[in-house]
């Protein structure tokens, strides 16, 4: 069962990557507000990623799979 949520981690995040490379190349916008929408995509990810691994107990579960 392992395997299958992280398998499922690297989908999401393959995914996310995507979506943030097509937004940045594909969307004309100012720089700083490239870079805002950057930082915050990073940190979202960051604290979902932390969450499901459970290194954040105190945000809502997300389950994968």
């Amino acid at each position: 069962m392992f395997p299958r949520a992280l398998v499922s981690v690297v989908v999401a995040l393959i995914v996310v990557g995507l979506l943030l490379w097509l937004v940045n190349s594909y969307i004309p916008m100012d720089g700083r507000i490239k870079q805002i929408l950057n930082i915050v995509v990073i940190i979202a990810v960051i604290l979902w990623l932390l969450s499901v691994f459970g290194v954040l107990s105190g945000l809502p579960r997300m389950r994968m799979g």
